[in-house]
């Protein structure tokens, strides 16, 4: 009888920065749903680190898996409890479950099922998102940088002082974060991430 079932995944995921959030809440919800399908839950995959980058212990698991075909589908909570890369990137994520045979269902989002009819519209208009949004993402360094330009900024930095870019390499030496040092100096993170990525070759 369990040959015949769906086997599927779940994949459930807080951040680390959210407070009261626990993925307990997604996965208990998600199971009562699996059986009430009569799926077979093969593995649940629980991340608890943000959705911005796909360098996540158990997001990797679930994709070396999905490669081996352990599972049929990957259920989640919602689409941003997948990922939160932006649509290209969560896109791809999705297509490269596809090329294993593995297809996608959201739980909250019923338009987000891989497992019906309108599993290729829905990669379409997801595609029609990614590239609306490398649009505008184009469009917003275009401005940036003719705002810059105009603000006298070479490249669309703002100059930093030679104090605070010392401090700025004394305190990464020491361990702190981007964020961390951010704070310390009371400026973005943004802009220490892109200090070191110049002169240390550091990754934020």
């Amino acid at each position: 009888m369990n040959d015949k079932k769906i086997k599927v995944g779940i994949y459930g995921r807080v951040s680390t920065s959210g407070k009261g959030q626990d993925t307990e809440n997604q996965l208990l919800v998600l199971r009562e749903f699996c059986n009430s399908m009569n799926y077979h839950i093969v593995n649940e995959y629980v991340d608890e680190k943000s959705g911005g980058t796909d360098n996540r212990p158990a997001f990797k698991q679930m994709f070396d898996d999905a490669s081996k075909r352990k599972f049929d589908v990957v259920i989640f909570w919602s689409l941003d409890r997948f990922s939160r890369e932006g649509v290209r990137k969560t896109i791809h994520h999705l297509e490269r479950l596809e090329s294993y045979g593995v297809t996608f269902k959201s739980y909250t989002e019923q338009y987000l099922d891989g497992t019906g009819l309108f599993k290729d519209a829905i990669i379409s208009l997801l595609s029609c998102l990614a590239r609306q949004e490398k649009v505008r993402l184009s469009e917003r360094v275009l401005v940036g940088l003719a705002r810059a330009k105009a603000e006298g900024r070479v490249g669309g930095r703002p100059k930093l002082a030679k104090s605070i870019i010392k401090k700025i390499n004394e305190l990464k030496s020491s361990g702190l974060s981007n964020r961390a040092i951010g704070r310390e100096l009371n400026i973005s993170h943004r802009t220490v991430g892109v200090h070191l990525n110049i002169n240390l070759g550091n990754v934020a």
